[in-house]
């Protein structure tokens, strides 16, 4: 069996979103898990591995831990790259601040 990897952009937003926390910890390893695994080659292959997620713009919005957080990321399907832009409560997301450049 071959086993895909995803880079991923950066660890360390998830380490510092799971400091400020800690009840997501469980979450965002988990998506961390199955997203470095995936085979990813457009947005339906994403949406098979997670379904609770969207696209919104340019970015790719993953509802983490039961809606608790959003993930924004892009994702770069060719080069199975996905950067995150961000990581929020649901208040913060709602905002939509992350939106602009």
């Amino acid at each position: 069996m071959r086993r895909f990897s995803v880079r991923i952009v950066s660890r360390k937003a998830i380490r510092e979103a799971i400091r400020a926390h800690g009840e997501w910890s469980a979450s965002l390893n988990a998506w961390y898990k199955i997203t470095k695994l995936a085979d990813w080659r457009n947005f339906a292959d994403v949406r098979n591995s997670w379904r609770n997620s969207d696209v919104v713009g340019r970015f790719v919005v993953f509802d983490i831990g039961h809606n608790r957080c959003r993930l924004i990321a892009t994702i770069k399907y060719k080069w199975k790259m996905v950067y995150i832009r961000r990581i929020l409560s649901h208040a913060e997301y709602d905002k939509k601040e992350w939106q602009e450049p």
